[in-house]
């Protein structure tokens, strides 16, 4: 993770991560959309771990996590998929999952699959840092990045932990509540930000609500990344059982996302503009 970051830095350009749910709508359609996102521009992956009782997804995620647990999608069928794109693949993968299947699958056993099977990192909301020191320590010692969030409520001493236990990056969470697409997004964020690198050396990635290339770009200038979700995962709802179409959609839409936010692509077409202009 420390590298892709590192490597868009010297290219001057923003991460791009994008999540779906892992097996909706079912697996085989999921390893196609994570090729299809690094082919169109996701420069990082989060795969949602499916879960009947998630704590901070919205309706749109519920209603993905459901489909892939009709499925039959489980924590271990996601890390043997990881396993299988793994060489055909790039870019970092991170997982997102509740605790309870990380728990019913066994800490150590999973931290050790995760990184056999290429998985760089994983999150887990309802994991507070203070009761993370066993899984932490494992995952330090086997090399897989753990990732905590952090919210607008966030005071000093909570940044102060939560940067001090992270690796990889910082997930904050420009909203409070649940997942979701917004029409509109916080005008702090840039503040907070600054305020978290107070604290921190590791990128700062802004998600929760950043639904449209617009978003992305504004949320871009103020960040090293940005998460995009749940409008992800509703074109691949509305798309329905067309998976072909479901596929392409998807990579349509993280390249305009992917578009918005380099910024650098943006000026040397501009450079370019100009000279044609004065010539």
């Amino acid at each position: 993770m420390e590298e892709k970051f590192d490597e868009l830095k010297e290219k001057k350009e923003k991460a791009l991560i994008a999540f779906i749910s892992a097996g909706d709508p079912d697996i085989d359609t999921t390893k196609s959309l994570v090729l299809e996102m690094e082919r169109r521009g996701a420069d990082i992956i989060e795969l949602g771990v499916p879960f009947s009782d998630p704590l901070a997804d919205g309706p749109t995620i519920q209603k993905s996590y459901l489909r892939a647990l009709k499925g039959k999608t489980s924590l271990k069928k996601i890390i043997k998929m990881v396993k299988e794109l793994r060489g055909r693949i790039g870019v970092p993968i991170v997982l997102m999952s509740s605790y309870n299947p990380v728990l019913r699958y066994g800490e150590d056993r999973f931290v050790n699959d995760a990184v056999i099977s290429g998985i760089d990192g994983v999150i887990i909301p309802d994991l507070p840092p203070e009761e993370s020191d066993n899984l932490c320590k494992i995952a330090n010692q086997k090399g897989l990045d753990t990732i905590f969030l952090l919210a607008p409520t966030s005071d000093e001493e909570r940044m102060k932990l939560i940067c001090g236990r992270n690796c990889g990056f910082i997930y904050y969470i420009s909203v409070t509540g649940i997942t979701g697409a917004r029409k509109s997004m916080s005008g702090d964020i840039g503040r907070m930000v600054k305020k978290i690198k107070r604290f921190t050396d590791l990128p700062v990635a802004v998600g929760f609500g950043v639904s449209t290339p617009e978003q992305a770009e504004n949320i871009a200038k103020h960040s090293d990344g940005i998460i995009v979700g749940s409008a992800i995962v509703k074109i691949i709802e509305k798309s329905g059982q067309n998976k072909k179409r479901l596929v392409k959609d998807v990579g349509n839409f993280i390249g305009e996302l992917k578009s918005a936010i380099s910024f650098h692509r943006k000026d040397r077409g501009e450079c370019r503009e100009n000279i044609l202009i004065s010539l």
